[in-house]
């Protein structure tokens, strides 16, 4: 570690990666087995030893080592002799979080934060039904119903599809929108939850200010996304990763060229994000990337291929690792042919043929310097990280949550009043007003109906004295008042009902 860079490795000469370019994003790519998370956690501890905080996924759990002190093994010092490296075994400062709160401190965000548009990624909708989304988005803000769960966005797909006047009110406003789509959408949003997007979306909303701590040491802190279990739903982790990245473009202000970046982010398997994505997602992620430096954050991509990156996120990217790649299929030639040419050549190497030939920690670097100039391409030997290489154990892990800074913060869920709740509030109001008003119809025929029980035997009346005896035989006259009554109670309420069962009681009274 320098004053204003750190070591990546050795060429013929130390590859150093300038601090006041770190925010000038970058590029790790190569095959699977190359080294690519050894270098993640190279850059992760020079980061932090700067005092730049990092987050970054951790995708099999190796990454977590770097909260563990270091182990000089053979190799390690073998390597650390061949960079130049005075190594020292070492340990850094690293918080653990979680989307699903098992392995880390839960992560949320609120349905309301992560917008139409990611949220309609996540749930993989298509046209028509993210335009419903943007309308419920827009009705939701209009008439103060938060949106913070998913419980809350299911409660207003139902108001939607049951409520013929809100639907005639938005038609009239926005447009159609057909209980066809509104179905859809309610069956996205149950995929959803199955895959532990109900854990995600509540309060207490992540604190981006809490990704940017330095510990007493002035040593950034590194922060890990646990992503083994998460990468089973792989579109719920691209898109907290781009929501991420988005909130941090939304609320950091702007900073312009600074010494050192306030925030590194890494994306490991980045082609997630890319996969299937709309046109306009692929614009917004290029329009964060491009812009979000100037907030002071670096972005480095992490993949197994440069061609999983879209070119106009590619053109953004001026610090490149790349690790060995295979040449087997016609796409893999594709992509060793792409991996060359992006580099400022050097006129030493045969920059696509060494890139089939690079052993494991062995890469082709090249760095910006100067006035933002990328360098030459140098076959470079990747400097040995001082923490653990490997993860750490359950045990070890249990013992740094417990130290956290934000133990209790995040890890108890908390249910405010908010769209779901308002709607079931105004749905209880209504049946009970309607239940008042039908009462009010039916209240004056309370006396009607203590007569016509004496006379139809239902009530109002004593039973006959004896022990074990039944109700008397009826007279003949008795049998003829009650049918009478009977057939009066059947068109009780009416105009007619009520002449006839007065004339009922009159003859009655009159015998």
């Amino acid at each position: 570690m320098a004053d204003d860079a750190l070591l990546i490795g050795k060429s013929t000469k130390q590859e150093w990666l300038a601090l006041r370019f770190g925010n000038r994003h970058g590029l790790i790519t190569g095959a699977t087995g190359t080294g690519k998370t050894v270098t993640l956690q190279v850059l992760a501890e020079g980061f932090s030893n700067a005092g730049v905080p990092v987050f970054a996924a951790d995708i099999k759990g190796d990454l977590s080592g770097v909260a563990a002190m270091g182990e000089e093994k053979p190799f390690i010092a073998e390597r650390a002799k061949q960079v130049g490296l005075d190594w020292h075994a070492d340990q850094f400062p690293v918080v653990f979080w979680d989307l699903f709160g098992e392995q880390g401190h839960p992560i949320r965000a609120t349905v309301a934060e992560m917008g139409p548009l990611l949220l309609s990624r996540l749930m993989d909708l298509n046209d028509t039904q993210e335009g419903v989304i943007n309308i419920l988005f827009h009705y939701a803000d209009q008439n103060g119903l938060a949106l913070l769960d998913l419980k809350d966005l299911r409660a207003l797909l139902q108001e939607l599809g049951s409520n013929k006047e809100l639907q005639n009110e938005l038609r009239a406003a926005y447009g159609n929108v057909s209980p066809a789509s509104v179905g859809a959408i309610q069956r996205q949003l149950l995929t959803l939850e199955n895959q532990g997007g109900s854990k995600f979306f509540g309060e207490p909303a992540l604190a981006l200010k809490d990704l940017m701590k330095v510990d007493r040491d002035g040593r950034g802190t590194i922060n890990l996304l646990a992503a083994d279990k998460l990468m089973a739903s792989p579109q719920l982790y691209a898109t907290f990763l781009l929501w991420l990245l988005s909130e941090l473009f939304e609320e950091l202000p702007e900073v312009g060229d600074v010494d050192k970046p306030k925030l590194v982010f890494f994306f490991d398997e980045a082609h997630l994000l890319f996969n299937d994505a709309p046109k306009a997602l692929v614009e917004k992620i290029e329009q964060v990337v491009r812009l979000i430096r100037s907030k002071g954050v670096g972005v480095y991509f992490v993949t197994q291929n440069p061609l999983d990156v879209p070119e106009t996120v590619l053109a953004q990217l001026g610090n490149r690792v790349q690790h060995a790649l295979r040449a087997f299929t016609p796409r893999d030639q594709r992509a060793v042919k792409a991996a060359a040419t992006t580099f400022r050549q050097n006129p030493d190497l045969n920059t696509e043929e060494v890139i089939t030939q690079l052993g494991k920690g062995e890469a082709l670097v090249s760095t910006l310097e100067g006035n933002g100039v990328p360098s030459i391409v140098q076959r470079t030997l990747v400097s040995p990280p001082v923490a653990r290489i490997g993860p750490v154990s359950e045990q070890e892990r249990r013992q740094i949550l417990a130290k956290s800074p934000f133990k209790g913060k995040y890890d108890e869920a908390i249910d405010s009043e908010s769209a779901y709740e308002i709607l079931k509030k105004r749905a209880e109001q209504k049946i009970q007003a309607e239940q008042q008003a039908q009462q009010a119809d039916t209240g004056g025929m309370g006396g009607l109906g203590g007569i016509l029980g004496s006379i139809l035997g239902t009530g109002g009346g004593s039973a006959p004295a004896g022990k074990g005896r039944g109700r008397a035989p009826m007279s003949t006259t008795e049998v003829i008042i009650k049918n009478a009554a009977s057939s009066v109670a059947r068109s009780v309420g009416t105009q007619l009902g009520r002449a006839i069962m007065r004339g009922v009681l009159g003859g009655l009274t009159r015998r």
